[in-house]
């Protein structure tokens, strides 16, 4: 469950990442995270245990100092053990953001599910501390996470599978390389089993970038597909069997671009100020 935020504090930024962010030239999403942290004082942990690949923290390592970040340490997890080291803990409350890259959401909830790692920064985000990821890092962040799923627009009953994320909040759930794997139906699904939470649908290169009012605002050369089914008035997910289509009435759907806002209590999109006058 979302840790509480304490009174007189203000909950930390949430940074989810569609996935494939511009790492060499336009950095503005890695750059941003960096500034949200702390800027020139940012102390950043990057967590890289969903990913198999070595070079993985090494490289956010390198970016985040080249972004100008303080300190930077790459804090990997191998067994469910190394969750309860003490200087790890201590490492993780001293950072001022903290970094969960791609690879296997799987992989990152078997490793850090119910282990003091996860109650600290659940903790450490309730206190004021940015929390993002990128890809499988971007999934895990809320209460409910897309585990697996089928690809394609269709809404069929039983083409996703969730399971239990990382908790800072239950608002959202989060769905990546959102149009580029032609996601949209197992998102809408995963809303039919829960139609409280929004579902974001972050495209590669893009964030949304979530502050304390619980505003999103998109960050990003790409879109996020937001689909809100707080008005649906009907759902036959518990009628059908499965791998039959669903029928849901009511949704809400928003694209937004760079700039663009959707605010996660009231419901309500904004276009930001990009909209250009028609010449």
């Amino acid at each position: 469950m979302p840790s509480k935020i304490p009174h007189g504090e203000t909950r930390g930024w949430i940074v989810p990442i569609g996935g494939a962010e511009n790492k060499e030239n336009d950095r503005d999403i890695l750059a941003r995270f960096i500034r949200l942290s702390g800027g020139q004082s940012a102390d950043i942990v990057v967590i890289p245990a969903a990913s198999r690949m070595h070079e993985t923290g090494p490289r956010y390592e390198k970016i985040f100092q080249d972004l100008g970040a303080r300190q930077v340490t790459v804090m990997d997890f191998d067994t469910r053990r190394d969750c309860q080291e003490a200087g790890r803990l201590k490492r993780l409350e001293e950072a001022t953001g903290i970094f969960f890259t791609g690879g296997n959401q799987l992989r990152l909830t078997t490793l850090l599910g119910g282990t003091p790692v996860a109650k600290l920064i659940r903790a450490r985000n309730a206190h004021g501390v940015t929390v993002g990821g990128t890809s499988a890092g971007a999934s895990i962040l809320s209460e409910h996470m897309i585990a697996f799923g089928d690809e394609g627009s269709a809404v069929i009953s039983g083409s996703v599978r969730l399971a239990p994320g990382l908790g800072l909040t239950n608002r959202f759930i989060i769905d990546q390389h959102f149009r580029q794997r032609d996601r949209l139906g197992r998102l809408i699904t995963a809303l039919a089993y829960n139609p409280f939470a929004v579902g974001i649908g972050l495209d590669e290169d893009t964030a949304a970038f979530i502050g304390p009012d619980e505003t999103i605002e998109v960050v990003g050369s790409g879109g996020v597909t937001i689909v809100d089914a707080s008005d649906v008035s009907f759902s036959s997910i518990a009628d059908v069997v499965e791998g039959q289509p669903v029928c849901m009435l009511g949704l809400r759907l928003h694209i937004l671009v760079a700039g663009a806002t959707f605010n996660l209590h009231t419901r309500i999109a904004a276009p930001g100020g990009l909209v250009q006058a028609r010449e």
